[in-house]
């Protein structure tokens, strides 16, 4: 993995001239991240963002931490003890680097036997699911890892309204795969991420796996096509 993302986040943080991070996927045009972004703070974040903060409680696992936004703000100003993961090297350096006390870079599958009463994924936290094949082995995951009246709090957009409409107004969606399951690139100065495999999900898909895998969901905010789910053992 050439680790684009965490390249970028650590030539913003030490001034080595950053550029925008350019995303697209098997869906979109190409679109514009502006570095700074991922550093932003509490009053930057976006209402889905900041109720989940809000709701974060008792030891936090941060999934997907990236510069540690999210991270920064539960540990200095909620004085919460945190756990931030990543896969990235150089995000979880510069995390570090900005203060976080304990960020490790690890693949979230392989991870530890310590449980946790928060659990966080935000900034479309369904993505590193891949595909609904994968699910199971995430939430699976997910349950060992949270303590028997903990919380998942995570995010996710339901993508149906990318998708044309036909002559009758249905939906034209993919036949051979779930219409959320995308191919995400990632470009950095001239350089090219390996696709990666990144699933939105709508919530009804979303309640049907995490009930299958002993969890009770509810949507505590809806944003547009987005929304915040807390998920708690049964």
């Amino acid at each position: 993995m050439k680790d684009l993302m965490g390249q970028a986040i650590w030539d913003f943080y030490h001034g080595q001239n950053p550029e925008n991070i350019l995303t697209e996927t098997s869906i979109s045009e190409i679109d514009d991240l502006p570095v700074e972004y991922l550093f932003r703070d509490f009053e930057e974040m976006n209402d889905i963002e900041q109720k989940a903060l809000e709701l974060a409680r008792g030891k936090v696992l941060d999934i997907g931490s990236g510069a540690g936004s999210h991270s920064l703000y539960l540990q200095n100003i909620k004085k919460l003890p945190v756990l931030a993961v990543d896969f990235s090297p150089k995000s979880v350096e510069v995390s570090k680097l900005r203060g976080v006390k304990n960020a490790v870079c690890a693949d979230i599958l392989e991870f530890s036997d310590e449980t946790f009463d928060t659990i966080l994924l935000l900034m479309n936290g369904t993505g590193i699911f891949q595909s609904l094949e994968k699910i199971d082995a995430y939430l699976e995951k997910l349950y060992s890892l949270l303590n028997d009246d903990g919380q998942v709090l995570i995010d996710s957009t339901d993508i149906i309204y990318m998708y044309d409409l036909d002559e009758d107004g249905g939906v034209m969606v993919p036949a051979g795969h779930y219409y959320g399951e995308v191919d995400y690139f990632m470009h950095y100065k001239l350089d090219t991420e390996k696709p990666m495999k990144w699933l939105y999900l709508d919530f009804e898909t979303f309640r049907r796996a995490a009930e299958n895998n002993g969890f009770s969901i509810e949507k505590i905010l809806q944003e547009e096509d987005s929304y915040l789910a807390r998920l708690t053992k049964k």
